[in-house]
C-alpha cells in the first residue's frame, strides 16, 4: 500500500516477499506468481528443470499495488506549429512511458477531465480524483518555446491529499527540437517512477543496443528503450555481433568478423565515436560481457584451441582462461554482486546454462536437456533469462523460446509461446522487462526486437524486420 506523507514525499514498501511451500497441490498458477516477482518478490514457483516437479503453492505478501496515475496534455503556452508538434510528441511519449512501466494502473485520455491544467492553481484535483477519472495521482504541466529553448514545467500531485497535494515540481529546459521534447518526457517519467515505484528507477531514458543487418553485412546500432531513434553506431562495412555496452555507458564491446583474424573483440568509445584500441589474438573472439564493476571483460576465445571462457581488463592487456572444458560460450556477469559468471557450454554434448563464481571454480550445471542459448542475468542476481529448445532433436515438436530460471532452486517459468523462434534475452536495468530477438517466420533476415513484462505479458514489436541481438544498457 502506498500513502503520501505530509512532507510530500510518497512511502511504500520497497519489495514483496514469497512463501514457498510444498502441498498436495499448485494453488497458484505460474502467471500469477511471477506477477508477484515483477513487483518486487524474491521467488518464482511452479516449474523445475525438465525432470518431475514436486506441487506446491506460494504465499505472497503483494506489497505496494498498481497507483491509478492519470496524465493531462500538457498546457501549450506558446502558439506555433513547432510547439504544437514538440507538445504532440511529449505527450504521446510521457503517456507511454508511465503506460509501460508496468507498475501504475494508467487512466484512459477517455475518462479523464476535458480540461488542461498547466500550474497547480489551475487543476482541480477532485474533478480527477472523482469517477470515472478516479486517478490517486496527476502528472500534468506545461510547454513553451523560450529562444530556441523547449520550456518544461511538470507537475506530479497527490488528488486524495488535497492538503498536501503536490509530490513534487521540475523545470527542465532543451534546445527546442522534437527529440528534445521526446527525452524530456522521458526524465520526467522517469521521475514520476523513481518517486511512487518504490525504490526501482525507471527505464525511460534507457538504451537498447542491436544488430542491424544491412545486406550481407551486420552493424551495430542503438535506440530508446522504446524503439525509437533507431540509427547506426558502427559503419565498418562487415559482420558485427553480441554488442554489450558498458555499465557506465561509455564504451561498447562487440564482436567483428576481421579478414585476417577471424573474429576479434572491438572497442567502441561512446564519447569519443571511434573504436578504440583492443588487441586481436589467435582463433575466434566472440560474446564480450562486461562486469558490473566495468573492470573485467568475460568473452570466449579458442586462441588456445577450444572456446572458453577468458577474463581481461576493458583494454584486453591483460587475459586469462576461466574455464578448460571446451565449447564455452555467452558469459554473463551476476550484476548484483560480480561474484559469478553464467555460460554456455557444449561440454556435455548439447549445449546447457551453467553458472561459477567468477574465478571458474565452483561450476553449476542449471539445465538438464534440451538446447541452451544466450543467458542474461536479473539486475536482483536471482534469476537467468535464457532461450532454450526443451524437446531438441531429431523429430522433436519443440521451438526455441525465451525461459527465466531461479538460481537457487532451479526452477523455471517459460515466457514465449507460438510466436516463433526467440533468442538473445536482455533484462532492463528495473528488473521489470525483458528485450529479446523474435524470428517468427523461419527467415533470419525476418529478425526483429521485442520487449515484454517480466511475466510474459505485454509483448510488442520494438523494431521491424531485419534487427538481432539486443543488449540493454545498465542505467
Amino acid at each position: 500500500m502506498i500513502t503520501i506523507s505530509p512532507n510530500r514525499t510518497p512511502t511504500a514498501r520497497r519489495g514483496s516477499s514469497i512463501l514457498v511451500r510444498m502441498r498436495n497441490r499448485c494453488k497458484t498458477t505460474v502467471a500469477t506468481m511471477w506477477r508477484a516477482a515483477l513487483l518486487g518478490a524474491a521467488t518464482l514457483g511452479c516449474g523445475v528443470a525438465a525432470h518431475a516437479q514436486d506441487s506446491f503453492s506460494v504465499v505472497i505478501d503483494k506489497g505496494a499495488d498498481r497507483i491509478r496515475i492519470a496524465v493531462a496534455d500538457f498546457k501549450q503556452q506558446t502558439p506555433s506549429p513547432a510547439s504544437a508538434s514538440y507538445k504532440r510528441a511529449f505527450d504521446a511519449t510521457l503517456y507511454a512511458d508511465l503506460g509501460a512501466a508496468g507498475i501504475f494502473d494508467l487512466v484512459s485520455k477517455s475518462v479523464i477531465p476535458q480540461v488542461t491544467p498547466g500550474f497547480p492553481v489551475e487543476i482541480n484535483l477532485n474533478a480527477w480524483a472523482s469517477p470515472p477519472t478516479g486517478a490517486a495521482m496527476v502528472a500534468f504541466g506545461n510547454l513553451s518555446v523560450q529562444n530556441d529553448r523547449l520550456v518544461v514545467n511538470g507537475f506530479l500531485d497527490d488528488a486524495k491529499n488535497p492538503q498536501y497535494p503536490q509530490i513534487f515540481a521540475k523545470q527542465y529546459n532543451e534546445q527546442a527540437n522534437e527529440d528534445a521534447a521526446r527525452q524530456i518526457a522521458h526524465r520526467f517519467a522517469d521521475e514520476i517512477i523513481a518517486r511512487l515505484g518504490g525504490g526501482v528507477t525507471g527505464i525511460a531514458e534507457t538504451k537498447i543496443y542491436y544488430v542491424r543487418i544491412l545486406g550481407a553485412n551486420k552493424e551495430i546500432w542503438e535506440m530508446d528503450y522504446d524503439g525509437a531513434n533507431q540509427h547506426a553506431i558502427t559503419k565498418l562495412g562487415a559482420t558485427s555481433l553480441s554488442p554489450r555496452i558498458s555499465p557506465d555507458n561509455s564504451r561498447l564491446a562487440f564482436s567483428t568478423l576481421d579478414p585476417r583474424f577471424g573474429f576479434q573483440i572491438k572497442m567502441y568509445s561512446l564519447l569519443l565515436n571511434r573504436l578504440v584500441t583492443f588487441p586481436a589474438s589467435g582463433g575466434a573472439n566472440i560474446s564480450p560481457a562486461w562486469a558490473p564493476s566495468g573492470n573485467q571483460l568475460a568473452f570466449s576465445s579458442s586462441r588456445t584451441g577450444q572456446s572458453e571462457i577468458w577474463v581481461s581488463d576493458p583494454e584486453g592487456r591483460i587475459a586469462h582462461k576461466l574455464t578448460s572444458f571446451g565449447l564455452g560460450s555467452s558469459p554473463t556477469w551476476n550484476p548484483k554482486t560480480g561474484a559469478q559468471i553464467a555460460f554456455i557450454s557444449g561440454r556435455t554434448s548439447l549445449p546447457q546454462l551453467y553458472i561459477m563464481d567468477s574465478d571458474g571454480s565452483g561450476v553449476q550445471r542449471m539445465t538438464d536437456g534440451g538446447y541452451a542459448t544466450s543467458p542474461s542475468w536479473s539486475p536482483n542476481g536471482q534469476f537467468l533469462t535464457f532461450a532454450w529448445n526443451r524437446k531438441y532433436g531429431p523429430g522433436a515438436p519443440g521451438g526455441q523460446d525465451i525461459y527465466v530460471m531461479e538460481i537457487t532452486t532451479k526452477r523455471w517459468i517459460q515466457l514465449t509461446h507460438d510466436i516463433g523462434r526467440c533468442d538473445f534475452p536482455s533484462w532492463s536495468p528495473d528488473g521489470r522487462h525483458i528485450v529479446f530477438a523474435n524470428d517468427p517466420d523461419g527467415r533470419a533476415d525476418h529478425t526483429r526486437i521485442m520487449s515484454m513484462l517480466a511475466d510474459g505479458t505485454e509483448k510488442h514489436a520494438l523494431t521491424g524486420s531485419g534487427a538481432d541481438m539486443p543488449n540493454w544498457s545498465w542505467k
